[in-house]
C-alpha cells in the first residue's frame, strides 16, 4: 500500500475569509485619508475666463482663494444681481479682505507667510471695478502674490498644434 491516498470527492477547499475585513479597513483607511474635501461652497457665479498661457500652482495650502462675481440663482433674491466677494463661506465687503487675509496669515507657520498666494475666481462677465477694489486692498495689506485662476481655452489648443 501507498502512504499517499487520493482524494475520492475532489471538491474544492473553501475559500478562507479571515483576512477579508483586515482589507476592507485597510482600503477605507486609506480612502479616508486620500480624499481631499471641498473646502467652501460656492454661492456665485463663476465662469472663469479662458488662458492662452497657464502656470500650476505647486502647494495649495500656501493660496488663499477670494471668490467674485453674481450671486448664484439661491442667492439671487437675498442678494440682488451685483457683483458680490465670496471669503470662505460667506459673502464679504472690499472691506473684510483685510481680516480675511490676516486670518489666513495667523494659521500658517512664519516661514511660509512669504510664500502665500492670494488666488481670485473672478467670473469672466464680473466687472473690473470690483477687481481693482479687490487689488488695492490686497496692496494695503501687502498680500502682493496674485494668481488669476482661469480655465484653459480654445486659445492654448490652437497654439499646440
Amino acid at each position: 500500500m501507498s502512504k499517499f491516498k487520493k482524494k475520492k470527492g475532489g471538491e474544492l477547499p473553501a475559500v478562507n475569509t479571515a483576512s477579508l475585513p483586515d482589507i476592507v479597513f485597510m482600503l477605507l483607511f486609506f480612502f479616508m485619508v486620500a480624499t481631499v474635501m471641498r473646502q467652501n461652497t460656492l454661492m456665485i457665479e463663476n465662469k472663469l475666463p479662458q488662458a492662452d498661457q497657464i502656470e500650476k500652482l505647486d502647494k495649495k495650502n500656501l493660496v488663499m482663494y477670494i471668490y467674485a462675481g453674481k450671486p448664484s440663482q439661491n442667492y439671487k433674491k437675498q442678494f440682488g444681481n451685483e457683483a458680490r466677494i465670496q471669503l470662505n463661506d460667506k459673502f464679504a465687503d472690499v472691506g473684510d479682505i483685510a481680516a480675511f487675509i490676516a486670518a489666513e496669515r495667523a494659521t500658517k507657520r512664519d516661514a511660509e507667510i512669504p510664500f502665500l498666494t492670494t488666488a481670485l475666481k473672478v467670473d469672466s462677465d464680473a466687472n473690473m471695478g470690483l477687481v481693482t477694489d479687490i487689488k488695492q486692498e490686497l496692496r494695503k495689506v501687502n498680500a502682493l502674490k496674485i494668481n488669476y485662476t482661469t480655465r484653459k481655452g480654445d486659445a492654448l489648443d490652437g497654439l499646440k498644434r
